[in-house]
């Protein structure tokens, strides 16, 4: 403890003595956890701490523990639960009569004379402070054994709203008393060996933000699926707060970028929720009811840009002042639009697990896709649905099958701990499910829409997390592989060894392997898998059928132009596949598509021409400049140009694809320089893909104009062998380990060294023959670009000099 620390703990002392039953939150640090619960605690230390910085909290006090203890002991409550829970424990009892009876006694207890006086004299404090008689307040739990490291009473206790008057605030008191002893809690408790009489309960009295008139919502100063330590998640909806946990709404969610947030705006996943439902008070002004958002609240987000930006700021601050992941509640105040943290706890998911290993799921087969959702966790699981509609039907579940249900709320723990698997209607990444599920380690796949309409109890299901941010739910038992790596026995490889990357839904997955970069991000995946919408569509919408224009429209509905949308979802796919190894380079190669595959694009039909060969067609470098899509190329340089200067990214290196000679990469350094992207400006290098022969044989020529080469094993191969590399007739006569292409790869390597820039490989070979990556190493690459799945099992490869 630091001198500060101790001064102030002294003072503390000073203040409150044995008798004193309430505190104020100024006045707590995180020394009173024992006597206020991490919660209050947590939230004193925050006012003390960080107030200066900007950070908000609603102002208010606490009950001791030695409150919550006088009244067990003034009311003889400790042997009659004591009782209780033994004829539980026996048998006696179900765990609902249990807790059913424990609340009893708590509710029909009396509150001793001085607590009621210190809490009503506190609260009228509060008044005065603020100018109002009876203000209104949130009164929430805190145990004192709550949000320490290892554990997290998150959702296990209760909350009350909008609490006015001294005889309604004594109330709640006692309701959250009571809640000590719900069914989840002492499910909780005797999960993780907690003594139940050893638990006290700190009651943490807040001035209300009015977010039923704003927003509110979470937010986790990691990846919750992944763990990524170095963003912040948000999520955030219309309304009290209340519906983000409960998983009644699917919420906005946003992900920020940690080290570039001082400079830049590093914003690198948003997406937005339908928040069908919003949490507010009702006409008495006490009780809450659900109501439909309108139209414009669905289609806009719940905070603006700059707001979300803020917040990670604070969720930056929160943890570097704590020294750990931490997660955290927000709500903006709907009057005044001043946003407020309103708890802060220690992330305890992520925190328990092991930052040196990994556990990769992989499905064999495919099969019949029944549903998609938000993916909780990267696990897959097979077994049998059982559907649950109601809550009073959970003792009917059945251990070790899929739970099948609507929603889930702290009443569901219980079975969610005996499931294999959960599948919900509603909900999203922050919901209750989804933050039980992960703390459970159990697969879950959130926010479906139809659930409990489409899946039949006792149905055989798999539901696979392991897809990237989207989770499926397949028919019937299908099989899967589960492999632990363990990446701190990974030896040092003899060359840099990064990742080849496309979806940026999957790129956090892979951020612990030791990888010195992406190798290789194929723009070309986020415009057919996220986008889905032709560049050219999004520049000249004007030129599409009614029926594609009406597709255009609804993608970009909340954008002002269809380019716009294009520009932006790019930006946020690239800056996700740059952010996972950050500052370590990431390559990315500008769209490659063939003209078959962009005609698939929605509006690609209006400006794509049929060819006999579209793989030795109008591709790559070739697009750029013309007339046919240099409009379209003109977006994906915006997007890379907004991704390093406004976003930060300048690690990002552009690759240009296909470029058939010297003259060529003359007019596409030229198209690009138009737009922007200018090589050496800020930094900027440019690399081009070796993939034809001629850029082996010119490789003097072409690395007068580059700054490294990339070699695409894939199309170099079909080029020197004359193999179509789609043909399934031909497979056999593809092979990257051909001495034809084994020589042209050792004399583009040479080439690039003669030129004096770095040459690596990106292409398949490597990944799927650790003895060509041993070939790549003894000719003097530079670096090699592999698939995240076959990474561990290469790098041990070119270590051991073992053949696999």
């Amino acid at each position: 403890m630091d001198t500060t620390d101790a001064v102030a703990l002294a003072q503390n002392e000073a203040n409150h003595s044995a008798a004193s039953f309430v505190a104020p939150l100024a006045a707590l640090r995180m020394f009173d956890v024992p006597n206020v619960g991490g919660k209050n605690a947590s939230l004193g230390e925050l006012i003390s701490a960080l107030g200066s910085q900007g950070i908000r909290v609603p102002d208010g006090f606490a009950t001791t523990a030695d409150a919550y203890r006088k009244y067990v002991a003034d009311n003889e409550l400790e042997t009659q639960i004591s009782r209780l829970l033994a004829d539980f424990h026996r048998g006696a009892a179900t765990l609902r009569e249990t807790g059913t009876r424990i609340r009893e006694l708590f509710l029909a207890a009396t509150v001793p004379s001085e607590i009621d006086r210190q809490i009503r004299n506190a609260y009228r404090d509060l008044g005065r402070r603020v100018g109002t008689a009876s203000p209104a307040v949130a009164v929430r739990s805190s145990a004192t054994a709550e949000d320490l490291p290892g554990a997290s009473f998150a959702g296990q206790l209760e909350s009350f709203l909008n609490v006015q008057g001294e005889g309604d605030l004594i109330s709640a008191c006692r309701r959250c008393y009571a809640s000590l002893f719900t069914d989840r809690a002492i499910t909780y408790r005797e999960a993780k060996g907690f003594d139940h009489l050893q638990v006290a309960l700190s009651i943490g009295v807040q001035l209300m933000v009015r977010s039923d008139l704003g927003s509110s919502g979470v937010m986790f100063t990691l990846d919750t699926e992944s763990g990524f330590p170095r963003v912040v998640t948000i999520s955030a909806t219309w309304g009290l707060g209340e519906t983000v946990v409960q998983g009644t709404v699917d919420p906005d969610r946003i992900t920020v970028f940690k080290p570039l947030l001082a400079q830049y705006r590093p914003i690198v996943e948003k997406v937005k929720g339908s928040k069908a439902l919003k949490l507010v008070y009702g006409r008495d002004g006490t009780r809450t009811e659900l109501i439909q958002t309108s139209e414009p609240e669905r289609e806009a987000f719940a905070l603006s840009d700059g707001e979300f930006l803020q917040l990670a700021q604070w969720g930056a601050l929160i943890e570097q002042h704590y020294g750990r992941p931490m997660d955290v509640e927000w709500a903006k105040d709907g009057p005044s639009g001043e946003i407020f943290i309103v708890q802060a706890r220690p992330e305890t998911v992520h925190a328990a697990k092991s930052s040196t290993s990994v556990d990769v799921y992989k499905l064999r087969s495919g099969g019949d896709r029944l549903l998609e959702g938000a993916a909780i966790g990267t696990a897959i699981a097979a077994a049998r649905a059982c559907v649950i509609r109601h809550p009073e039907d959970i003792d009917e579940f059945q251990d070790g099958r899929i739970l099948v249900a609507e929603a889930t709320n702290p009443d569901w723990v219980p079975i969610m701990k005996r499931a294999a698997g959960i599948v919900t209607d509603h909900g999203g990444p922050t919901s209750h499910a989804a933050i039980v599920a992960r703390e459970l380690g159990v697969p879950a796949v959130i926010g479906t829409g139809e659930a409990t309409a489409t899946i039949a109890d006792a149905q055989e299901v798999t539901i696979s997390c392991a897809e990237g941010t989207r989770g499926v739910v397949y028919a019937g038992i299908l099989p899967f592989v589960r492999e632990t790596i363990d990446l701190g026995a990974l030896p040092e490889a003899p060359a840099a060894v990064m990742v080849n990357m496309a979806n940026p839904g999957t790129a956090f997955d892979w951020w612990r392997l030791p990888a010195k970069g992406v190798g290789l991000a194929r723009m070309e995946f986020i415009i057919s898998s996220v986008i889905k919408l032709h560049p050219m569509a999004a520049a000249h919408p004007e030129r599409l059928s009614e029926a594609d224009a009406e597709q255009v429209a609804k993608l970009s509905s909340t954008y002002e132009t269809p380019a716009a949308f294009f520009v932006d979802q790019l930006a946020l796919g690239i800056a996700k596949l740059a952010s996972t190894f950050h500052p370590h380079p990431a390559i990315v190669r500008l769209s490659d598509f063939k003209t078959n595959e962009y005609a698939g694009l929605i509006g690609g039909t209006a400006f794509e021409a049929a060819e006999e060969n579209p793989m030795l067609g109008f591709r790559g470098a070739s697009r750029y400049y013309s007339d046919r899509y240099k409009d379209g190329f003109a977006l994906e340089c915006r997007a890379l140009k907004r991704v390093r200067e406004e976003m930060g990214f300048t690690n990002v290196i552009v690759m240009v694809p296909f470029c058939r000679s010297p003259q060529e990469a003359d007019r596409v350094l030229q198209a690009m320089a138009e737009n922007g992207l200018k090589r050496g400006d800020a930094g900027l290098q440019i690399y081009v893909m070796c993939e034809i022969p001629s850029n082996v044989v010119l490789a003097d020529e072409f690395a007068k104009r580059f700054d490294g080469f990339s070699i695409g094993s894939n199309d170099l191969t079909q080029l020197i062998l004359g193999v179509d590399r789609e043909s399934a007739e031909l497979a056999q006569l593809f092979d990257e380990r051909d001495d034809a292409v084994k020589r042209m790869i050792a004399d583009a390597i040479r080439g690039a060294h003669r030129a004096g820039i770095k040459v690596g490989i990106c292409g398949q070979a490597p990944s799927t023959y650790p003895e060509f990556a041993e070939f790549l190493i003894e000719n003097g690459i530079d670096s090699i670009s592999l698939n995240p799945d076959s990474f561990v099992k290469t790098v041990r490869a070119l270590s051991t000099g073992v053949k696999v």
